[in-house]
């Protein structure tokens, strides 16, 4: 029996020697994978190919692994997106290696430019940590989606910013599309999904976290985004390989300067020095990517009527549904005391989501401060 149109998708790219390159290359001159292993090694040579991988081409036939690859995504609610497909999004396809499939579970929007990334150290600090959820929450608070790599530490912290702050957050694994790694991030991966998220891989099914799988990660992972923010990063960090891959696919690269008495910020205070655009907080990231965005430029979506004086503000303006509901969250919060977060979603009454979303504009209008722990204050 034939091998079915998507089973070529996967076997070329397990053919030995082609890699994203030489795959782009014959899909380029072929058009699709059947046409490239319905040519002859002359043929396949001709345009450039290897001898060794066009005869490697001509010699594939496992063809019967990757159907049952094929048939394992259903179960697992994952998909394959092609090169080709109307969805492959167009970030990734600037860039000189892109992936020629992926496997996807959850949504992406293929047209929307707005991606930036935030990566950092599996071992963040305390403050590191904050750093990258309150960059989380407040890009994603800005139309931003959030794209970062699962990880312990800085990953997980950016990915749960921006669940927090109301918006999406895509995950670029270092593993096969049925493998959440690192097991604890399970309930972030579950809750990543059901915000419009997805989480993305390009490594066959069943593929394990290894050490040689995360560069090639990074690639995608940057060339996903405008620009990639480096939290922490110590002098031999993976996130500087990420940087790498984004100063040569054209991306911005960002970095939160760090103490010089710590290790964990010796990369990312280098690639400062380097000329990476220093981030005290999200406006450093915005201002710096507007141009790119043009009259697309996603902005703070004002809060209706606050103003320094927040609570009388608020009560003078009774007819804005939001402002009522701004009004509820103050009412629970002092500057004296710092109050869970859990605590002003019980005592106002709002879902969550509705909270989170206000306690950031509120933040951001100078009203209210975050603190450790998701407290929160009166300024």
């Amino acid at each position: 029996m034939a091998a079915s149109a998507d089973a070529c998708w996967l076997g070329l790219r397990r053919v030995h020697g082609v890699g994203p390159r030489v795959y782009r290359l014959l899909l380029e001159r072929f058009g699709t994978p059947q046409e490239v292993f319905a040519r002859s090694e002359e043929e396949l040579a001709a345009v450039g190919v290897p001898r060794a991988t066009a005869r490697n081409i001509r010699a594939f036939r496992d063809f019967d692994a990757v159907e049952r690859e094929l048939c394992e995504l259903p179960r697992l609610g994952a998909r394959l997106v092609r090169w080709t497909d109307a969805d492959y999004p167009i970030n990734l396809r600037e860039i000189a290696d892109p992936p020629p499939y992926f496997f996807l579970r959850g949504s992406i929007a293929h047209d929307d430019p707005r991606c930036v990334a935030v990566v950092g150290a599996r071992t963040g600090s305390e403050a590191g940590l904050r750093m990258a959820h309150r960059l989380g929450m407040e890009l994603a608070g800005r139309g931003f989606t959030v794209v970062s790599g699962l990880a312990r530490g800085i990953d997980g912290a950016a990915h749960q910013g921006a669940l927090e702050g109301g918006g999406r957050t895509v995950a670029i694994l270092g593993c096969g599309i049925d493998t959440v790694y690192p097991p604890e991030h399970r309930k972030l991966a579950d809750a990543l999904l059901e915000r419009h998220g997805a989480l993305i891989s390009e490594l066959p099914v069943g593929t394990p976290p290894l050490a040689e799988n995360f560069p090639a990660r990074n690639r995608i992972l940057a060339g996903l985004c405008l620009g990639v923010v480096i939290v922490e990063a110590a002098e031999r960090s993976g996130s500087l390989i990420t940087a790498r891959m984004a100063l040569e696919q054209n991306r911005q690269v960002f970095a939160v300067p760090g103490s010089p008495l710590t290790g964990k910020t010796r990369g990312s205070n280098r690639l400062l020095k380097q000329g990476a655009v220093l981030v005290e907080c999200v406006e450093d990231v915005i201002e710096e990517l507007s141009p790119q965005l043009g009259k697309f430029a996603p902005a703070p979506r004002p809060l209706p009527a606050l103003g320094a004086n927040a609570k009388e503000t608020a009560d003078s303006n009774e007819t804005a549904p939001e402002a009522a509901q701004a009004r509820a969250i103050l009412e629970r919060l002092s500057k004296d005391e710092k109050t869970h977060i859990d605590a002003v979603i019980e005592g106002c009454g709002l879902n969550p989501q509705t909270v989170l979303r206000l306690l950031l504009e509120l933040e951001l209008n100078g009203v209210v401060a975050q603190h450790p722990g998701k407290l929160f204050s009166l300024r």
